[in-house]
């Protein structure tokens, strides 16, 4: 946990809570599951990001709704087809537009990403864990060197999670806390990003906040919130856009969609991929 982020950001999750956010603060890439607790141990002491640290962007941004923020309808948006050809298959596991939500389970449920490799950078985690697909560890080995040229160390803390460490994670949580928090926290197996191979957690390379809502104030969270897109990355669950991913703000969880589907989201000021190829929102399982 993260007890040593300050007190503003404390009082400032405590009001986040108290206006009637509810649940636990999420966290759908937790790598491990949890040892049994009791379920509002982690609410009642996680701290959480101000918004304006939150939703900062350094990009350019549409006249639409700035990226991060909650759109006033909840309407999907137009598919990418105005600017950007739909090219990739939104289902196809091996596609980097691949959708995985709580509407959209993974097809088969058990994949194995057939690339799967170890990119070359500060690694954290072990195991299955420090692996991604060879795209998107090209990807991350180019913006982890970036980043460490504008003196951010950026480390990888969580990729690849196979279907069954999956099962594991997520039913470590229901016995923990009952399966409907439990499905604020983890996701099902076969719903899981984490076992495309697309997707991976960050830390900073101070080891401060890892998977806690202060993350979002880390050198790390704000260096690829601000450039991400130019290694083609997005992060998936923004902020107070819950409503739609079924997740709240993950500041650590990256998602490769390539560097043009990236910089037309920013540019468009689409938070979210299921706005962006105008899917239904997926606040809970179908």
């Amino acid at each position: 946990m993260c007890y040593e982020c300050g007190s503003p950001s404390r009082r400032s999750f405590t009001r986040f809570l108290a206006a009637g956010a509810g649940l636990t603060v999420l966290a759908a890439c937790t790598p491990e599951a949890p040892k049994a607790v009791a379920p509002s141990s982690s609410a009642a002491a996680s701290p959480s990001p101000s918004p304006a640290a939150a939703t900062a962007s350094a990009g350019p941004t549409a006249d639409a709704a700035t990226v991060g923020q909650a759109p006033e309808a909840p309407s999907p948006t137009p598919s990418p087809s105005a600017t950007l050809a739909r090219r990739f298959s939104l289902d196809d596991p091996a596609s980097p537009w691949v959708i995985v939500n709580k509407h959209r389970a993974l097809q088969p449920a058990d994949y194995v990403p057939a690339d799967l490799v170890r990119p070359a950078v500060a690694i954290s985690a072990a195991g299955e864990a420090s692996l991604l697909n060879s795209t998107t560890a090209a990807a991350a080995e180019a913006m982890f060197a970036a980043a460490a040229q504008d003196g951010v160390a950026i480390v990888l803390a969580s990729g690849y999670r196979s279907y069954s460490t999956q099962v594991t994670t997520y039913n470590g949580y229901v016995a923990a806390r009952g399966q409907a928090d439990a499905d604020t926290a983890s996701a099902r197996p076969g719903h899981s990003e984490h076992q495309t191979g697309w997707a991976f957690d960050i830390g900073d390379g101070g080891g401060a906040c890892s998977f806690q809502p202060c993350f979002a104030e880390q050198p790390a969270a704000t260096w690829v919130k601000a450039n991400g897109y130019r290694f083609g990355f997005v992060v998936r669950y923004p902020w107070m856009l819950h409503h739609i991913t079924g997740y709240y703000y993950e500041p650590w969880h990256l998602r490769y969609v390539g560097v043009e589907a990236a910089t037309d989201m920013l540019n468009r000021g689409i938070g979210t991929l299921e706005e962006y190829f105008g899917l239904e929102a997926a606040p809970g399982y179908a």
